[in-house]
């Protein structure tokens, strides 16, 4: 048998006034697996900021803020996490959903090689953006 004595006994963790929790199953199940990294910091974030029904209300720019996300990233994080059944989302609150019986997805070749990939520095990141942006409304 495994000696499960707490190495620090004076710092145990417990639940004091805030909730946050992640199901066992997240990292078992597979969803971890399937979530790229910006998914993982936008759900990791999510459990985090929720109360005890999985509930938030962090708007878009301080999430951004917070998590040094692009608004482009931020809402294909947010919308694949709504897309796998993860989160729900109605324009203002968020919910964190109790995990589904298996992932909606299998995890992807990008998901999984989000490790080996390197990002661009962050200031071409925002230019790519920007130029897209630009783009989009017809100013080239």
């Amino acid at each position: 048998m495994v000696n499960r004595k707490p190495l620090v006994c004076d710092r145990i963790r417990k639940i004091d006034g805030s909730f946050a929790w992640i199901d066992h199953r997240f990292l078992r199940g597979g969803f971890f697996a399937g979530l790229s990294q910006n998914e993982l910091l936008l759900y990791f974030f999510l459990v985090l900021v929720a109360d005890r029904q999985g509930l938030s209300y962090y708007h878009y720019d301080k999430i951004c803020s917070l998590l040094c996300l692009s608004l482009d990233d931020y809402i294909v994080a947010r919308d694949q996490l709504i897309d796998k059944d993860l989160i729900a989302f109605d324009g203002t609150l968020f919910q964190v959903l109790d995990l589904p019986a298996t992932p909606s997805k299998p995890p992807t070749l990008k998901a999984l090689g989000n490790c080996q990939r390197k990002k661009a520095p962050i200031g071409i990141d925002r230019m790519q953006s920007i130029k897209d942006i630009l783009k989009g409304i017809g100013h080239d």
